[in-house]
Protein backbone atom coordinates (compact mmCIF):
# COMPACT_ATOMS: atom_id res chain seq x y z
CA UNK A 1 0.00 0.00 0.00
CA UNK A 2 1.52 3.28 -0.77
CA UNK A 3 2.33 5.74 1.78
CA UNK A 4 0.66 9.10 1.68
CA UNK A 5 1.59 12.33 3.97
CA UNK A 6 -1.09 14.69 4.82
CA UNK A 7 0.23 16.88 2.10
CA UNK A 8 -0.60 14.38 -0.25
CA UNK A 9 3.07 13.03 -1.65
CA UNK A 10 3.75 9.58 -2.31
CA UNK A 11 6.33 8.67 -0.32
CA UNK A 12 6.91 5.13 -2.47
CA UNK A 13 7.00 7.06 -4.93
CA UNK A 14 9.54 8.92 -4.36
CA UNK A 15 11.94 5.52 -3.01
CA UNK A 16 13.48 5.01 -5.82
CA UNK A 17 14.15 9.03 -6.63
CA UNK A 18 16.14 8.99 -3.66
CA UNK A 19 17.47 6.10 -4.32
CA UNK A 20 18.78 7.30 -7.65
CA UNK A 21 19.90 10.95 -5.77
CA UNK A 22 21.84 8.94 -3.08
CA UNK A 23 24.01 6.94 -5.47
CA UNK A 24 24.82 10.37 -7.55
CA UNK A 25 26.31 11.68 -4.25
CA UNK A 26 28.25 8.87 -3.76
CA UNK A 27 29.87 8.99 -6.67
CA UNK A 28 30.55 12.98 -6.80
CA UNK A 29 32.06 12.44 -3.36
CA UNK A 30 33.89 9.71 -4.47
CA UNK A 31 35.34 11.21 -7.78
CA UNK A 32 36.31 14.51 -5.33
CA UNK A 33 39.56 12.20 -4.43
CA UNK A 34 40.92 12.39 -8.35
CA UNK A 35 40.82 15.90 -8.30
CA UNK A 36 44.41 16.72 -8.29
CA UNK A 37 44.77 19.13 -11.63
CA UNK A 38 42.44 21.34 -13.38
CA UNK A 39 43.29 18.94 -16.11
CA UNK A 40 40.97 16.48 -14.04
CA UNK A 41 38.33 18.95 -13.41
CA UNK A 42 37.93 19.63 -16.67
CA UNK A 43 38.83 16.41 -18.77
CA UNK A 44 39.02 13.73 -16.56
CA UNK A 45 42.50 13.03 -16.52
CA UNK A 46 41.76 12.27 -20.42
CA UNK A 47 41.29 8.46 -19.66
CA UNK A 48 37.78 7.71 -20.31
CA UNK A 49 36.77 4.52 -21.85
CA UNK A 50 34.13 3.91 -24.91
CA UNK A 51 31.55 3.06 -22.73
CA UNK A 52 31.71 6.01 -20.19
CA UNK A 53 32.32 8.37 -23.20
CA UNK A 54 29.70 7.54 -25.46
CA UNK A 55 26.63 6.61 -23.09
CA UNK A 56 27.92 9.97 -20.49
CA UNK A 57 28.10 11.88 -24.31
CA UNK A 58 24.55 10.56 -25.21
CA UNK A 59 23.11 11.40 -21.68
CA UNK A 60 24.77 15.22 -21.41
CA UNK A 61 23.52 15.72 -25.12
CA UNK A 62 19.53 14.72 -24.21
CA UNK A 63 18.52 17.15 -21.13
CA UNK A 64 15.65 17.53 -20.07
CA UNK A 65 13.83 18.49 -23.55
CA UNK A 66 14.71 14.87 -24.10
CA UNK A 67 12.12 12.98 -21.71
CA UNK A 68 9.86 16.43 -20.91
CA UNK A 69 9.73 18.70 -24.60
CA UNK A 70 10.50 16.03 -26.86
CA UNK A 71 7.34 14.14 -25.65
CA UNK A 72 5.53 16.95 -24.64
CA UNK A 73 5.91 17.93 -28.30
CA UNK A 74 5.13 14.78 -29.47
CA UNK A 75 1.81 14.54 -27.61
CA UNK A 76 1.05 18.28 -29.33
CA UNK A 77 1.70 17.15 -32.93
CA UNK A 78 1.94 13.93 -33.13
CA UNK A 79 4.06 11.64 -36.05
CA UNK A 80 5.60 14.59 -37.55
CA UNK A 81 7.97 14.99 -34.73
CA UNK A 82 9.82 12.00 -35.95
CA UNK A 83 11.75 14.22 -38.39
CA UNK A 84 13.25 15.15 -35.08
CA UNK A 85 13.98 11.99 -34.04
CA UNK A 86 15.64 11.42 -37.65
CA UNK A 87 17.32 14.36 -38.05
CA UNK A 88 19.05 14.25 -34.25
CA UNK A 89 20.34 10.98 -35.40
CA UNK A 90 22.08 11.95 -38.73
CA UNK A 91 23.57 14.90 -36.52
CA UNK A 92 25.03 12.71 -34.08
CA UNK A 93 26.36 10.55 -36.53
CA UNK A 94 28.04 13.38 -38.17
CA UNK A 95 29.97 14.91 -34.94
CA UNK A 96 31.33 11.35 -33.77
CA UNK A 97 32.34 10.32 -38.15
CA UNK A 98 33.74 13.87 -38.41
CA UNK A 99 34.42 15.71 -35.37
CA UNK A 100 35.99 12.98 -33.11
CA UNK A 101 38.61 11.81 -34.09
CA UNK A 102 40.46 15.10 -35.18
CA UNK A 103 39.49 17.24 -32.39
CA UNK A 104 40.89 14.62 -30.09
CA UNK A 105 43.97 14.57 -32.02
CA UNK A 106 44.10 18.06 -32.20
CA UNK A 107 43.94 19.08 -29.04
CA UNK A 108 45.87 16.27 -27.10
CA UNK A 109 48.59 17.73 -29.19
CA UNK A 110 47.89 21.38 -28.42
CA UNK A 111 47.63 20.62 -24.72
CA UNK A 112 43.80 21.99 -25.17
CA UNK A 113 41.14 21.97 -22.19
CA UNK A 114 38.65 23.50 -23.59
CA UNK A 115 37.08 24.34 -27.20
CA UNK A 116 38.27 28.37 -26.76
CA UNK A 117 42.37 26.37 -25.92
CA UNK A 118 41.66 24.96 -29.43
CA UNK A 119 40.86 27.96 -31.66
CA UNK A 120 43.70 30.09 -30.30
CA UNK A 121 46.37 27.10 -30.50
CA UNK A 122 44.89 26.30 -33.95
CA UNK A 123 45.18 29.78 -35.09
CA UNK A 124 48.28 31.12 -33.28
CA UNK A 125 46.10 33.90 -32.58
CA UNK A 126 48.24 35.94 -29.43
CA UNK A 127 45.47 38.74 -29.37
CA UNK A 128 43.35 36.33 -27.17
CA UNK A 129 40.44 37.58 -29.26
CA UNK A 130 39.57 33.86 -30.35
CA UNK A 131 39.28 32.70 -26.77
CA UNK A 132 37.73 35.56 -25.45
CA UNK A 133 34.62 35.95 -27.69
CA UNK A 134 34.17 31.66 -27.66
CA UNK A 135 33.98 32.09 -23.89
CA UNK A 136 31.54 34.79 -23.60
CA UNK A 137 29.51 32.77 -26.74
CA UNK A 138 29.57 29.66 -24.07
CA UNK A 139 28.74 31.76 -20.59
CA UNK A 140 25.98 33.20 -22.31
CA UNK A 141 24.29 29.97 -24.15
CA UNK A 142 24.69 27.61 -21.28
CA UNK A 143 23.71 29.97 -18.65
CA UNK A 144 20.51 29.82 -20.70
CA UNK A 145 20.37 26.08 -21.06
CA UNK A 146 21.55 25.26 -17.45
CA UNK A 147 18.12 27.24 -16.78
CA UNK A 148 16.00 25.27 -18.83
CA UNK A 149 17.45 21.96 -16.90
CA UNK A 150 16.43 23.36 -13.66
CA UNK A 151 13.09 24.19 -15.08
CA UNK A 152 12.77 20.57 -16.40
CA UNK A 153 13.55 19.66 -12.64
CA UNK A 154 10.87 21.90 -11.56
CA UNK A 155 8.43 20.29 -13.47
CA UNK A 156 8.95 16.54 -13.04
CA UNK A 157 8.93 17.18 -8.88
CA UNK A 158 5.45 19.29 -9.61
CA UNK A 159 3.99 16.55 -11.44
CA UNK A 160 5.15 13.44 -9.76
CA UNK A 161 5.01 15.00 -5.91
CA UNK A 162 3.36 18.18 -6.38
CA UNK A 163 6.15 19.85 -4.98
CA UNK A 164 6.36 23.39 -5.79
CA UNK A 165 7.84 24.01 -9.06
CA UNK A 166 10.40 26.67 -7.83
CA UNK A 167 11.18 24.61 -5.11
CA UNK A 168 11.50 21.33 -7.36
CA UNK A 169 14.34 23.96 -8.94
CA UNK A 170 16.32 24.25 -6.15
CA UNK A 171 16.40 20.80 -4.83
CA UNK A 172 17.69 19.52 -8.78
CA UNK A 173 20.16 22.63 -8.88
CA UNK A 174 21.40 21.63 -5.50
CA UNK A 175 22.32 17.77 -6.05
CA UNK A 176 24.04 19.15 -9.55
CA UNK A 177 25.85 21.70 -7.75
CA UNK A 178 27.15 19.35 -5.35
CA UNK A 179 28.67 16.34 -7.39
CA UNK A 180 29.87 18.79 -9.66
CA UNK A 181 31.42 20.99 -7.38
CA UNK A 182 33.19 17.68 -5.71
CA UNK A 183 33.98 15.62 -8.38
CA UNK A 184 34.54 17.69 -11.35
CA UNK A 185 34.36 15.92 -14.98
CA UNK A 186 35.55 12.48 -14.16
CA UNK A 187 31.91 12.84 -11.45
CA UNK A 188 30.19 14.19 -14.24
CA UNK A 189 30.77 10.96 -16.97
CA UNK A 190 30.35 8.33 -14.60
CA UNK A 191 26.67 9.69 -13.38
CA UNK A 192 26.02 10.53 -16.61
CA UNK A 193 26.93 6.74 -17.73
CA UNK A 194 24.08 5.99 -14.90
CA UNK A 195 21.84 8.55 -16.21
CA UNK A 196 21.97 7.77 -19.85
CA UNK A 197 21.48 3.69 -19.43
CA UNK A 198 17.99 4.61 -16.99
CA UNK A 199 17.16 7.25 -19.79
CA UNK A 200 17.55 4.08 -22.50
CA UNK A 201 15.47 2.38 -20.19
CA UNK A 202 12.79 5.10 -18.88
CA UNK A 203 12.09 5.70 -23.12
CA UNK A 204 11.72 1.87 -23.66
CA UNK A 205 9.68 1.05 -20.94
CA UNK A 206 7.27 2.86 -21.13
CA UNK A 207 6.02 2.85 -24.86
CA UNK A 208 6.02 -0.88 -24.73
CA UNK A 209 4.06 -0.87 -21.56
CA UNK A 210 1.74 2.38 -22.54
CA UNK A 211 0.90 -0.10 -25.68
CA UNK A 212 -0.16 -3.13 -24.04
CA UNK A 213 -2.29 -1.35 -21.43
CA UNK A 214 -4.20 0.33 -25.10
CA UNK A 215 -4.37 -3.32 -26.18
CA UNK A 216 -1.81 -3.15 -28.93
CA UNK A 217 -0.98 -1.24 -31.31
CA UNK A 218 -3.75 -0.61 -34.15
CA UNK A 219 -5.75 -0.31 -30.84
CA UNK A 220 -3.49 2.59 -30.06
CA UNK A 221 -3.30 4.14 -33.37
CA UNK A 222 -7.01 4.36 -33.37
CA UNK A 223 -7.51 5.70 -29.97
CA UNK A 224 -4.98 8.63 -30.76
CA UNK A 225 -6.53 9.10 -34.24
CA UNK A 226 -10.06 9.27 -32.88
CA UNK A 227 -8.59 12.15 -30.37
CA UNK A 228 -6.05 14.28 -32.81
CA UNK A 229 -7.72 13.59 -36.36
CA UNK A 230 -5.93 11.56 -38.69
CA UNK A 231 -3.07 13.89 -39.46
CA UNK A 232 -1.90 13.28 -36.41
CA UNK A 233 -0.74 9.96 -37.49
CA UNK A 234 0.87 11.20 -40.20
CA UNK A 235 4.48 12.06 -40.74
CA UNK A 236 3.17 15.16 -42.68
CA UNK A 237 1.54 16.36 -39.93
CA UNK A 238 -1.48 17.72 -42.63
CA UNK A 239 1.10 20.23 -44.22
CA UNK A 240 1.35 20.05 -48.30
CA UNK A 241 4.35 21.52 -51.02
CA UNK A 242 6.50 24.39 -48.92
CA UNK A 243 4.99 24.07 -45.93
CA UNK A 244 6.15 20.30 -45.40
CA UNK A 245 8.97 20.64 -47.00
CA UNK A 246 10.26 23.56 -44.84
CA UNK A 247 8.36 24.33 -42.22
CA UNK A 248 7.98 20.61 -41.19
CA UNK A 249 10.41 18.13 -43.04
CA UNK A 250 13.79 20.61 -42.63
CA UNK A 251 12.50 22.49 -39.69
CA UNK A 252 12.11 19.34 -37.80
CA UNK A 253 15.20 17.81 -39.02
CA UNK A 254 17.65 20.90 -38.63
CA UNK A 255 18.15 19.67 -35.14
CA UNK A 256 21.03 17.90 -36.41
CA UNK A 257 23.10 20.63 -37.38
CA UNK A 258 23.67 21.59 -33.75
CA UNK A 259 25.17 18.65 -32.18
CA UNK A 260 28.25 19.70 -34.47
CA UNK A 261 28.92 22.80 -32.01
CA UNK A 262 27.71 21.81 -28.70
CA UNK A 263 31.18 21.97 -26.63
CA UNK A 264 29.50 20.54 -23.74
CA UNK A 265 29.59 17.04 -26.14
CA UNK A 266 33.03 17.84 -27.80
CA UNK A 267 34.23 17.75 -23.83
CA UNK A 268 33.76 14.14 -24.10
CA UNK A 269 35.71 13.43 -27.50
CA UNK A 270 38.84 15.09 -25.52
CA UNK A 271 38.20 13.14 -22.91
CA UNK A 272 38.68 10.06 -24.17
CA UNK A 273 41.30 7.83 -23.48
CA UNK A 274 42.45 7.18 -26.88
CA UNK A 275 41.57 8.01 -30.83
CA UNK A 276 41.43 3.74 -31.24
CA UNK A 277 38.79 3.60 -29.38
CA UNK A 278 36.35 6.23 -30.70
CA UNK A 279 34.86 3.93 -33.27
CA UNK A 280 33.69 1.64 -30.94
CA UNK A 281 32.58 4.65 -28.71
CA UNK A 282 30.52 6.09 -32.34
CA UNK A 283 28.94 2.39 -32.61
CA UNK A 284 27.45 2.20 -28.74
CA UNK A 285 26.22 5.80 -28.84
CA UNK A 286 24.61 5.52 -32.54
CA UNK A 287 22.81 2.17 -31.01
CA UNK A 288 21.90 4.34 -27.33
CA UNK A 289 19.74 6.79 -30.36
CA UNK A 290 18.51 4.50 -32.42
CA UNK A 291 16.55 2.85 -29.27
CA UNK A 292 16.54 5.43 -26.76
CA UNK A 293 15.03 8.27 -29.45
CA UNK A 294 12.24 7.00 -31.27
CA UNK A 295 11.29 5.47 -27.61
CA UNK A 296 11.14 9.16 -25.74
CA UNK A 297 8.49 10.41 -29.06
CA UNK A 298 6.20 7.98 -28.59
CA UNK A 299 6.22 8.61 -24.72
CA UNK A 300 3.75 11.87 -25.95
CA UNK A 301 1.98 9.31 -27.95
CA UNK A 302 1.11 6.98 -25.74
CA UNK A 303 0.32 9.83 -22.94
CA UNK A 304 -2.53 11.12 -25.87
CA UNK A 305 -3.69 7.73 -25.34
CA UNK A 306 -3.71 7.18 -21.92
CA UNK A 307 -4.38 10.68 -20.56
CA UNK A 308 -6.56 12.00 -23.16
CA UNK A 309 -5.79 15.76 -24.76
CA UNK A 310 -6.58 17.67 -21.82
CA UNK A 311 -3.15 17.97 -20.06
CA UNK A 312 -2.37 21.93 -19.51
CA UNK A 313 1.34 21.25 -19.71
CA UNK A 314 2.12 18.55 -22.33
CA UNK A 315 5.67 18.27 -20.69
CA UNK A 316 4.37 16.67 -17.69
CA UNK A 317 3.11 13.70 -20.04
CA UNK A 318 6.06 11.60 -19.23
CA UNK A 319 6.33 11.82 -14.92
CA UNK A 320 2.26 11.16 -15.60
CA UNK A 321 2.22 8.39 -17.97
CA UNK A 322 5.09 6.59 -15.57
CA UNK A 323 2.39 7.24 -12.77
CA UNK A 324 -0.44 5.66 -14.36
CA UNK A 325 1.09 2.31 -15.81
CA UNK A 326 3.46 1.62 -12.97
CA UNK A 327 3.76 0.54 -9.57
CA UNK A 328 4.60 4.11 -7.36
CA UNK A 329 8.48 2.23 -6.59
CA UNK A 330 9.04 1.43 -9.91
CA UNK A 331 7.43 5.18 -11.74
CA UNK A 332 9.62 6.44 -9.07
CA UNK A 333 12.63 4.75 -10.51
CA UNK A 334 11.51 5.39 -14.29
CA UNK A 335 10.41 9.34 -13.52
CA UNK A 336 14.68 9.22 -11.99
CA UNK A 337 14.80 8.95 -15.43
CA UNK A 338 13.99 12.52 -16.33
CA UNK A 339 15.61 13.53 -13.51
CA UNK A 340 18.94 12.07 -14.83
CA UNK A 341 18.26 14.02 -18.45
CA UNK A 342 18.17 16.91 -16.71
CA UNK A 343 20.70 16.43 -14.77
CA UNK A 344 23.16 14.88 -17.39
CA UNK A 345 23.14 17.67 -18.95
CA UNK A 346 23.08 20.61 -16.85
CA UNK A 347 26.22 18.83 -15.14
CA UNK A 348 27.73 18.94 -17.98
CA UNK A 349 27.34 22.17 -19.30
CA UNK A 350 28.23 23.43 -15.65
CA UNK A 351 31.60 21.96 -16.35
CA UNK A 352 32.21 23.80 -19.69
CA UNK A 353 31.52 27.06 -18.49
CA UNK A 354 33.36 27.06 -15.74
CA UNK A 355 36.14 25.63 -17.88
CA UNK A 356 35.36 29.11 -19.75
CA UNK A 357 35.84 31.38 -16.55
CA UNK A 358 38.43 28.95 -14.81
CA UNK A 359 40.58 28.14 -17.78
CA UNK A 360 39.98 30.27 -20.63
CA UNK A 361 40.03 33.77 -18.35
CA UNK A 362 41.54 33.27 -15.03
CA UNK A 363 44.74 30.47 -15.98
CA UNK A 364 45.08 32.08 -19.04
CA UNK A 365 44.48 35.79 -19.12
CA UNK A 366 43.80 37.21 -15.38
CA UNK A 367 46.41 35.10 -13.42
CA UNK A 368 49.05 33.05 -15.66
CA UNK A 369 50.75 30.50 -14.05
CA UNK A 370 48.57 30.16 -10.88
CA UNK A 371 48.72 26.70 -8.92
CA UNK A 372 46.79 23.74 -9.65
CA UNK A 373 45.64 24.10 -6.04
CA UNK A 374 44.52 27.60 -6.86
CA UNK A 375 42.59 26.36 -10.57
CA UNK A 376 40.54 23.68 -9.30
CA UNK A 377 39.41 26.21 -6.12
CA UNK A 378 38.24 29.31 -8.39
CA UNK A 379 36.93 26.41 -10.48
CA UNK A 380 34.53 25.03 -8.12
CA UNK A 381 33.58 28.73 -7.31
CA UNK A 382 32.95 28.97 -11.20
CA UNK A 383 30.53 26.33 -10.99
CA UNK A 384 28.54 27.67 -8.28
CA UNK A 385 28.25 30.89 -9.05
CA UNK A 386 26.73 29.95 -13.15
CA UNK A 387 24.86 27.44 -11.71
CA UNK A 388 23.33 30.74 -9.44
CA UNK A 389 22.68 32.96 -12.20
CA UNK A 390 21.09 29.85 -14.11
CA UNK A 391 19.05 28.83 -11.37
CA UNK A 392 17.69 32.63 -10.85
CA UNK A 393 16.97 32.40 -15.08
CA UNK A 394 14.60 29.60 -14.21
CA UNK A 395 12.66 31.32 -11.51
CA UNK A 396 11.98 33.79 -13.73
CA UNK A 397 11.62 32.92 -17.18
CA UNK A 398 8.16 31.21 -18.22
CA UNK A 399 9.06 29.89 -21.12
CA UNK A 400 8.76 25.91 -22.20
CA UNK A 401 12.05 24.13 -21.73
CA UNK A 402 11.44 23.13 -25.60
CA UNK A 403 11.96 26.94 -26.48
CA UNK A 404 14.81 27.80 -24.10
CA UNK A 405 16.69 24.79 -25.00
CA UNK A 406 15.77 25.88 -28.74
CA UNK A 407 17.47 28.91 -28.52
CA UNK A 408 20.80 28.08 -26.43
CA UNK A 409 21.13 25.06 -28.55
CA UNK A 410 20.82 26.92 -31.91
CA UNK A 411 23.44 29.55 -30.79
CA UNK A 412 25.90 27.05 -29.70
CA UNK A 413 25.56 24.93 -32.35
CA UNK A 414 25.69 27.70 -35.52
CA UNK A 415 27.98 29.86 -33.72
CA UNK A 416 30.82 26.48 -32.78
CA UNK A 417 29.74 23.91 -35.71
CA UNK A 418 30.85 25.61 -39.03
CA UNK A 419 34.11 27.13 -38.03
CA UNK A 420 34.84 23.86 -35.80
CA UNK A 421 34.11 21.68 -38.85
CA UNK A 422 36.21 24.10 -40.85
CA UNK A 423 38.78 24.40 -39.04
CA UNK A 424 39.31 20.36 -38.75
CA UNK A 425 38.72 19.96 -42.10
CA UNK A 426 39.94 22.89 -44.57
CA UNK A 427 43.35 24.34 -44.03
CA UNK A 428 42.41 27.57 -45.39
CA UNK A 429 39.90 28.47 -43.07
CA UNK A 430 41.40 31.73 -41.45
CA UNK A 431 41.87 33.15 -37.64
CA UNK A 432 38.80 36.23 -39.14
CA UNK A 433 36.73 33.35 -40.76
CA UNK A 434 36.46 31.46 -37.34
CA UNK A 435 36.00 34.56 -35.45
CA UNK A 436 33.02 36.11 -38.40
CA UNK A 437 31.60 32.57 -38.19
CA UNK A 438 31.37 32.57 -34.29
CA UNK A 439 29.88 36.47 -34.10
CA UNK A 440 27.12 35.63 -37.35
CA UNK A 441 26.08 32.74 -35.90
CA UNK A 442 25.72 34.70 -32.10
CA UNK A 443 23.92 37.48 -33.45
CA UNK A 444 21.86 36.12 -36.10
CA UNK A 445 20.14 33.57 -33.54
CA UNK A 446 19.43 36.64 -31.21
CA UNK A 447 18.08 38.29 -34.23
CA UNK A 448 15.96 35.48 -35.32
CA UNK A 449 14.91 34.35 -32.06
CA UNK A 450 13.33 37.96 -31.21
CA UNK A 451 11.98 38.54 -35.08
CA UNK A 452 9.30 36.04 -35.57
CA UNK A 453 8.70 36.83 -38.98
CA UNK A 454 12.21 35.77 -40.12
CA UNK A 455 11.62 32.05 -38.02
CA UNK A 456 8.61 31.85 -39.95
CA UNK A 457 10.61 31.98 -43.14
CA UNK A 458 12.85 29.79 -42.30
CA UNK A 459 13.57 27.89 -39.49
CA UNK A 460 16.42 29.43 -37.02
CA UNK A 461 18.42 26.30 -37.20
CA UNK A 462 18.64 26.36 -40.97
CA UNK A 463 19.00 29.80 -40.93
CA UNK A 464 21.92 30.52 -38.41
CA UNK A 465 24.07 28.01 -39.13
CA UNK A 466 24.21 28.48 -43.07
CA UNK A 467 24.97 32.41 -42.12
CA UNK A 468 27.89 31.26 -40.17
CA UNK A 469 29.04 28.40 -42.56
CA UNK A 470 28.48 31.07 -45.21
CA UNK A 471 30.81 33.71 -43.63
CA UNK A 472 33.65 31.13 -42.22
CA UNK A 473 33.80 30.11 -45.66
CA UNK A 474 33.53 33.77 -47.38
CA UNK A 475 36.10 35.70 -45.06
CA UNK A 476 38.94 32.89 -44.75
CA UNK A 477 38.96 33.60 -49.00
CA UNK A 478 39.73 37.18 -47.70
CA UNK A 479 41.80 36.72 -45.36
CA UNK A 480 45.31 35.31 -44.67
CA UNK A 481 45.48 31.71 -42.99
CA UNK A 482 47.74 30.24 -40.79
CA UNK A 483 49.45 27.35 -40.93
CA UNK A 484 47.44 24.29 -39.22
CA UNK A 485 49.01 23.88 -35.53
CA UNK A 486 47.97 20.65 -34.59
Amino acid sequence: MDIITAEGIDLTLGIGLLIYFFLILVIGVYCARYMKSIDDFLLGGRKLGPWVTAVSERASGESAWFLLGLPGTAYVVGFREFWTVIGIALGILASWTFIALPLRSATAKMGALTLPDYFEARFGDKSRILRLVSMLIIVFFYTLYVGAQFVGGGKILNATFGINSVTGMFIGAGLVIFYTFMGGFLAVAWTDLIQGLLMAFTAIALPVLGIIKLGGFSNFTSQVATIRGPEFLSMSGGQVGKAFVFGVMFGSMAWGFGYLGQPHLLARYMAIRSTHEIRKARIIAMIWVLIAYWGAAFIGLIGLGLLGSGLSDAEQVMPLVAKSLLPSWLAGIIIAGAMAAMMSTADSQLIVATSSLAEDLYARILKPGSSQKSLIIVSRIATVVVALIALFIAMTNEELIYDLVAYAWTGLGSSFGPPLLLALLWKRVSKWGALAGMLGGTISTIIWQNVQLLNNFLDKKISTFIISLFLVFIVSLLTKPVQNRD
